[in-house]
């Protein structure tokens, strides 16, 4: 294969898939508590015998664990965790998984979930939700509620939210976006004020960033398929060439 086709082929290759990882983070910017995931280009040897010839791969780069922003909201079920804390939840396959995404909702079965549906675990279980007047969720996860039809005297404790300590490295990032422990990790459970009521982490996505970022690699895109093309045409008129000849 022609070295300048390789080059061209194999660099839109890479170009896409560092813009499916863009995409990904810009359409999660208003996303509570998203984490933007980070691509890693690598230098692979071509072969051939010469040592200056490498390729660029895109692998797992991990994921960007700064926070992101506070908001105040006022809501009961709102909370935000504090630096190094994960909410325990459970993902679509049963395991238990990390998130920061502090949205709260009670669904229709009376359950305890995140705004993108994934059930929350307290430390015995599933966090289930009995009709109450109000819910208060304190600052160590203790959640409490005054039971529907009953004064403020009646309030009662029904269980505590499972927060963990995730340290980055002990944590790997799922294809649906949930984090969970690395292989032969055990995380440690959170300790003292793990959260704040009334409150959202937004993302950290820094849109104008990945906005730029966009438009840089559709047009690196551009160029690649343009060397592609151009390095079609000369052969095609190298082929006339040889059969006039």
């Amino acid at each position: 294969m022609d070295r300048a086709l390789y080059v061209g082929m194999t660099g839109a290759m890479q170009t896409l898939q560092a813009q499916t990882v863009n995409s990904q983070n810009l359409a999660n910017a208003s996303t509570t508590g998203f984490k933007a995931q980070l691509l890693q280009a690598q230098a692979v040897a071509v072969g051939g015998g010469l040592d200056s010839r490498v390729n660029v791969r895109s692998g797992e780069g991990g994921w960007d664990a700064s926070g992101g922003s506070l908001q105040q909201t006022g809501r009961d079920l709102d909370i935000a965790l504090r630096d190094g804390a994960w909410l325990a939840v459970q993902a679509s396959d049963g395991s238990e998984a990390y998130t920061r995404r502090g949205d709260l909702q009670i669904d229709a079965y009376g359950q305890l979930v995140t705004g993108s549906g994934q059930p929350v675990l307290g430390e015995g279980g599933l966090m289930s939700i009995p009709p109450a007047s109000s819910i208060h969720i304190a600052g160590d996860g203790t959640v409490s509620i005054v039971p529907q039809g009953q004064g403020p005297e009646a309030q009662a404790v029904i269980g505590r939210l499972k927060v963990v300590e995730g340290p980055e490295a002990q944590l790997q990032r799922g294809a649906d976006g949930l984090m969970r422990a690395r292989p032969g990790v055990v995380l440690d459970s959170a300790a003292g004020n793990v959260v704040s009521n009334g409150m959202l982490e937004s993302s950290n996505v820094n849109l104008a960033d990945t906005m730029v970022n966009m438009i840089s690699l559709a047009r690196q895109f551009e160029l690649q398929t343009r060397i592609m093309k151009t390095t079609d045409e000369n052969a095609q008129a190298a082929t006339q060439v040889l059969r006039m000849s």
